[in-house]
């Protein structure tokens, strides 16, 4: 019944409701210039919708990228709220720091931590976070998944990027390593007791996961 109302001009118009702004644009395209795919508009804005429901202060953000997606999640945010967001790739960051210092963001908004998430997340304080935002390593996310319920407070939502990977996911003969990854990631999202969830067509897909 999908496939009558989902169809490819309506993903598109929806992708694009909503436009960026030209410190988002500029942050996208040194992100293309880097080799990181950043989260889409529609993902983007929807990470500021879900900022700004949970009246998020606390945020963290594993794979930090150019900034896009932390531009977003601080616009939802509020006006006190602290972006954590950690990264192993330095060049990242710095475009990261460029694009929050052409938005006018201050350096007490934002946290850049350069390291593997593996590593530092476990170091991050229980129920203390109001939004977690994974885009990183496919492979990783199962990892990354257990600690953001550590993090999270109870109403606190949970959200994955590129969860249909590339129309992989719904392929039942697409077996590599990063699609088995994202399936096995929304079966168990599915099946804990301790979340809410619902995978959104925007972009390449975002699961998202309220914690009870």
């Amino acid at each position: 019944m999908a496939d009558a109302y989902l169809n490819s001009s309506s993903l598109a118009y929806a992708e694009n409701f909503l436009a960026e702004d030209e410190v988002i644009a500029a942050a996208r395209a040194r992100g293309a210039e880097l080799g990181c795919t950043p989260i889409g508009r529609g993902g983007g804005a929807t990470l500021r919708l879900l900022a700004t429901l949970v009246g998020a202060k606390s945020v963290v953000e594993v794979g930090t990228g150019a900034g896009v997606s932390g531009l977003w999640l601080l616009s939802g945010m509020r006006p006190d709220g602290v972006l954590t967001t950690v990264d192993t790739e330095p060049e990242h960051q710095r475009a990261t720091r460029q694009a929050f210092t052409e938005a006018g963001i201050g350096t007490t908004r934002y946290r850049l931590i350069n390291g593997a998430a593996g590593e530092v997340l476990p170091r991050l304080n229980d129920s203390s976070y109001d939004l977690v935002f994974v885009d990183a390593d496919k492979t990783g996310y199962s990892e990354y998944y257990e600690q953001g319920v550590r993090l999270l407070r109870s109403g606190g939502v949970l959200a994955f990027d590129n969860v249909l990977w590339h129309d992989r996911v719904a392929d039942p003969n697409a077996r590599d390593a990063e699609t088995v990854a994202l399936r096995e990631l929304g079966r168990t999202l599915r099946e804990d007791a301790r979340l809410v969830p619902a995978l959104l067509p925007v972009g390449d897909g975002l699961l998202v996961a309220a914690k009870r």
